[in-house]
């Protein structure tokens, strides 16, 4: 039986988990390595937590581990704490499937100098109950600016104007959402860079922001009238058409509202010490405006970490179709790759499903070939590196605990974001084994 490591448990590693563990051409054990004791990645903390159907996907995704040879190694840091060489001493095949983690950042005066201003992901970790994001204090924000129009930036923008007893159905930690219920939050900007016809949300995104109760909408810095709606792609002129609709309808006593300016550029984050207004440029002719604000969340892309020893370019590991290239472009024995450490941060959750079988696909082609070579024991290397993983059995009794604290709340569920609770939860079972 040939043996293959991938690097992350969520979406795409999982998709191609469970790719690996459905063909019949080559017999493999699958072992799935993250840092977290917790799987499915950005589905479990980046998707938003009032998206249900999105969320649901999990339950496919989950299907990898009941494979019997599919085992589950949590809280092992790829790259620290075992190299990529070592596990290729392991392993027949690694596939790296650890997304993008870090943030691009707008380059401008007091983006990084000034509390308050942070980027959409961290605001989205710390609502999704992330155990490594930073507690969000809003209680003095009134105003928040949002700067991007994807979904990830209307999805924060949604969440600081939705009424948060809709949101106490949810699986959001309880902090969370204690947080959201003091808030008094009454302006919320979403800006572009360029019109509301070539924005990268989704229609269905934009509608559930556009419809929420007691939020009025306002639309500075672009005229729909001159947009030739007919020149769009459906999901553009939905958009448009969307956005009229919107600021067409007054929203009587609204007690929020949400700015949507098009066509400007961040130049300036405004503050001493902590944030207090974003200057915005007019990309149509120079002018400039200063919106006061009290929080700033940049969403304008992400890019991934290098691992050492794997060749690296552009915030993705360098492949071809998932197989890793080295810097001469030849193919590496061995190492693949998928998601968005693949192809770079973009689509939604489900095209990591094509991607994955791409990758998986060139990958067993190649060990139907591979010469069968010795291998080392993986479960030693990791003793031998001072380890202590977490297994599937751990994240079961994380998921048990979740649901009781939900059941507790009326909920399905209540994340745990606590990592010295999730730890309790993983390590004083391993130590009653033990005793």
């Amino acid at each position: 039986m040939r043996r293959v490591a991938i690097i992350g448990a969520g979406p795409s590693g999982l998709f191609a988990a469970g790719q690996l563990a459905s063909q019949t051409e080559v017999e493999v054990a699958i072992d799935i390595f993250d840092r977290l004791p917790t799987p499915f990645g950005l589905l479990r903390y980046g998707v938003a937590p009032d998206h249900d159907s999105v969320k649901a996907v999990a339950k496919t995704l989950a299907q990898a581990f009941d494979h019997p040879n599919v085992r589950f190694f949590g809280l092992v840091q790829v790259g620290k704490q075992v190299t990529p060489a070592e596990l290729l001493r392991c392993y027949d095949a690694v596939i790296y499937a650890y997304g993008a983690e870090l943030d691009r950042t707008l380059g401008i005066p007091g983006e990084t100098e000034l509390d308050g201003s942070r980027s959409a992901r961290e605001f989205v970790s710390w609502y999704s109950g992330h155990p490594d994001a930073h507690y969000q204090d809003l209680s003095k924000v009134r105003s928040a600016v949002v700067v991007g129009v994807g979904n990830v930036a209307v999805d924060v923008s949604r969440i600081l104007l939705k009424d948060p007893a809709e949101l106490s159905v949810t699986d959001m930690p309880e902090s969370v959402l204690n947080e959201l219920r003091a808030t008094q939050i009454e302006h919320v900007w979403l800006v572009g860079r360029r019109g509301p016809e070539a924005a990268a949300f989704t229609n269905v995104e934009l509608r559930e922001l556009l419809g929420l109760e007691g939020v009025d909408t306002e639309l500075i810095g672009a005229d729909l009238t001159t947009i030739d709606t007919e020149g769009l792609d459906r999901r553009a002129k939905a958009n448009v058409e969307s956005i009229a609709k919107a600021i067409a309808e007054p929203t009587p006593g609204a007690t929020r509202h949400l700015h949507l300016l098009f066509n400007h550029r961040p130049v300036e984050v405004v503050g001493q010490d902590t944030v207090s207004a974003v200057v915005f440029e007019s990309n149509l002719d120079g002018s400039r405006i200063e919106v006061p604000a009290d929080l700033v969340l940049r969403s304008i892309g992400y890019y991934g970490v290098p691992l050492p020893g794997v060749p690296f370019s552009d915030g993705r590991i360098l492949n071809l179709e998932g197989r890793v290239l080295d810097d001469d472009l030849s193919a590496r024995p061995g190492e693949y790759v998928t998601g968005w450490i693949k192809r770079g941060p973009s689509g939604l959750i489900g095209a990591n499903k094509k991607d994955s079988a791409e990758t998986v696909a060139n990958l067993i082609a190649d060990l139907a070939v591979a010469p069968v070579r010795e291998l080392a024991d993986p479960d030693a290397l990791l003793e031998a590196n001072g380890v202590r993983a977490s297994s599937l059995a751990d994240w079961r009794r994380i998921d048990e605990a979740e649901i009781a604290r939900g059941d507790l709340l009326g909920r399905e569920r209540t994340k745990i974001e606590a990592w010295h609770e999730l730890l309790d939860l993983v390590f004083a079972e391993q130590q009653a084994g033990v005793s």
